[in-house]
C-alpha cells in the first residue's frame, strides 16, 4: 500500500501532466488521449498512473472484495516490442515510486503482479485483436487499459475490439492512448482525436514541458540541430505537431546537384543491397551521413534486374571498395556467394517493426539530399513513395511494399545508425 505523501510526484511527473493527474484522481474522464513529440514524458506519466491506480484500488476496495480489485493491461501493435518499451517503462515507475518490494515482475508470461492482492499488469501485442476476447482475470477486472504508440495500430475499429473485450465488469475503466501524432491530418489517429466524445480528454505535450535535466544535453542538442536544419521535421518530431505532409512519406527531401568535391569532403559512408526476386531489381546504394546535422546524402547506386552474382560482386567492389555491404538477410545463399567473391557482405537483422522503425528514422532525418542525375532511381523512389490509402482515398499509417527497393537498400545500409542509441539522463522517456 502506498500514499502520494510518501513520494514527491512533482519530481516524477512533468508539470504539464499534473492537471491530468488530478483529473484522473477525480474520475472526470474515461479516456485520456496523450499526444506529444519525442521526449514529452507521456509514457512515463502513464506508467506511474498505472502503478498508482492499482495500489489505490487495493486500498479502496469496497464490499465487492476481490471482485472490486482493478488490474491493468498494456497493448502495443506488435508483441515483440513490449519488453524493451512499456514493460521496462512500468518497472521504472515501480522503482521510482519506491515500491519494488511489493511487486513481482516476470517475462514469461509477461506480467507484473502486486503481491498484497494479486492484481496484475499484463502486456499484450495486438497482432490479432480477436485474441483479446480470451483474456480473463481470476480475480477483479481490468480497470486500466493502455495503448502505446497508438498510430501503429491499423485503425480505431481494431482498438475498439480490444477495448470492448478488456473492459468488462468493474465499476469504472480508464483507457490511456499515447502517441506521436502522424504528420498527415487525414490519418485516422488525428481525425479520431478531433472527434468530440463524452468522457474523452485530449492532452498535448512536448519536450519543452519537461525539465531539461530529465532529458540530458544530448537530447536538447539533437532537437536544436533538427530545428535549424528542418523546422518542419522538428515541429513534427519534437513538438508533436500535425505538419500536414499529405500522402508523401519523405517530406525532408532535397533534390539537387551533388558535386564530386562535396562527396570527397564526406567521411562516413554506408552501403546497402536489396536483392531482386523474379522481375524485381537488385538495388545497391551508397550513402554518406552527417551524424551531427542528421543529413543523409545519396552518393551512388546500381539498379537492375536479373543480375548474375558475378555482376553484383563486381558492382559492389567497384562502388563500395572494401566497405561493408549490408544486405537483405532473406537470401543467405547470395550473401555467401558475394563473400566468396571478395565482397564484405553481411545480412542485416530483421524483426517485427524493423521496417517501420527504419522508415521512421529516414523520415525524421534533418534532410535527405539526392542528386537526380547521379542517383535517378533513388530520387524516383524516395520522391514518389507515399502512404497507403483506403478505397476512399483516406491515408493510412501503412507503408506499401512496392517501388521501394532503393529505400530498403538505404535501411539496410544505415542499420548501424538506425540502431544506434544515444545515451540520455532519462532514457525512459518515450
Amino acid at each position: 500500500m502506498t500514499d502520494d505523501s510518501r513520494v514527491r510526484l512533482s519530481e516524477l511527473i512533468a508539470p504539464a501532466f499534473l492537471p491530468v493527474h488530478r483529473d484522473i484522481r477525480r474520475g472526470d474522464h474515461d479516456e485520456y488521449w496523450l499526444k506529444g513529440g519525442r521526449g514529452s514524458a507521456k509514457s512515463s506519466f502513464v506508467s506511474l498512473e498505472l502503478v498508482l491506480g492499482l495500489m489505490r484500488g487495493a486500498a479502496a476496495r469496497d464490499a465487492a472484495g476481490e471482485a472490486g480489485l482493478p488490474s491493468a493491461i498494456v497493448y502495443r501493435r506488435v508483441a515483440a516490442t513490449l519488453r524493451e518499451s512499456v514493460y521496462a517503462q512500468v518497472i521504472w515507475a515501480i522503482e521510482r515510486l519506491g515500491v519494488a518490494r511489493f511487486f513481482d515482475c516476470r517475462v514469461s508470461p509477461m506480467e507484473i503482479r502486486y503481491r498484497p492482492t494479486g492484481q496484475r499488469i499484463l502486456f499484450r501485442g495486438a497482432d490479432d485483436p480477436g485474441k483479446s476476447k480470451s483474456i480473463k482475470l481470476s480475480r477483479g477486472y481490468f480497470g486500466f487499459l493502455w495503448f502505446e504508440e497508438l498510430a501503429e495500430f491499423s485503425g480505431m475499429e481494431a482498438v475498439r475490439t480490444i477495448r470492448a473485450s478488456a473492459l468488462r465488469g468493474g465499476s469504472r475503466g480508464v483507457t490511456f492512448y499515447t502517441y506521436n501524432p502522424p504528420a498527415s491530418a487525414r490519418n485516422w489517429v488525428n481525425e479520431e482525436a478531433l472527434r468530440p466524445v463524452p468522457g474523452r480528454l485530449v492532452h498535448a505535450s512536448s519536450y519543452l514541458d519537461v525539465p531539461e535535466k530529465w532529458l540530458g544535453a544530448d537530447f536538447i542538442a539533437q532537437a536544436e540541430a533538427l530545428r535549424g536544419s528542418n523546422e518542419r521535421a522538428y515541429r513534427h518530431m519534437y513538438l508533436g505537431e500535425v505538419t500536414g505532409s499529405g500522402a508523401q512519406v519523405f517530406d525532408n527531401l532535397e533534390l539537387r546537384r551533388i558535386s564530386d568535391a562535396e562527396i570527397e569532403a564526406m567521411d562516413r559512408f554506408y552501403c546497402g543491397l536489396d536483392f531482386g526476386f523474379a522481375a524485381d531489381p537488385d538495388a545497391l546504394t551508397r550513402w554518406a551521413y552527417d551524424r551531427r546535422g542528421r543529413v543523409l546524402c545519396a552518393v551512388d547506386e546500381f539498379y537492375g534486374a536479373r543480375n548474375s552474382v558475378d555482376r553484383l560482386a563486381g558492382e559492389a567492389k567497384a562502388r563500395c571498395a572494401d566497405a561493408v555491404v549490408r544486405c537483405d538477410s532473406a537470401d543467405p545463399r547470395m550473401i555467401a556467394e558475394l563473400a566468396r567473391r571478395g565482397v564484405k557482405a553481411v545480412g542485416v537483422r530483421k524483426g517485427p517493426g524493423s521496417v517501420e522503425h527504419g522508415l521512421r528514422w529516414l523520415r525524421d532525418l534533418g534532410k535527405i539530399v539526392i542528386d537526380p542525375e547521379r542517383t535517378p532511381n533513388i530520387a524516383r523512389e524516395f520522391s514518389g513513395y507515399e502512404y497507403a490509402q483506403d478505397r476512399n482515398g483516406n491515408i493510412l499509417s501503412e507503408y506499401p511494399d512496392r517501388d521501394n527497393h532503393a529505400i530498403d537498400s538505404a535501411r539496410y545500409a544505415l542499420e548501424p545508425e538506425i540502431g544506434r542509441r544515444v545515451a540520455t539522463t532519462r532514457s525512459d522517456l518515450y
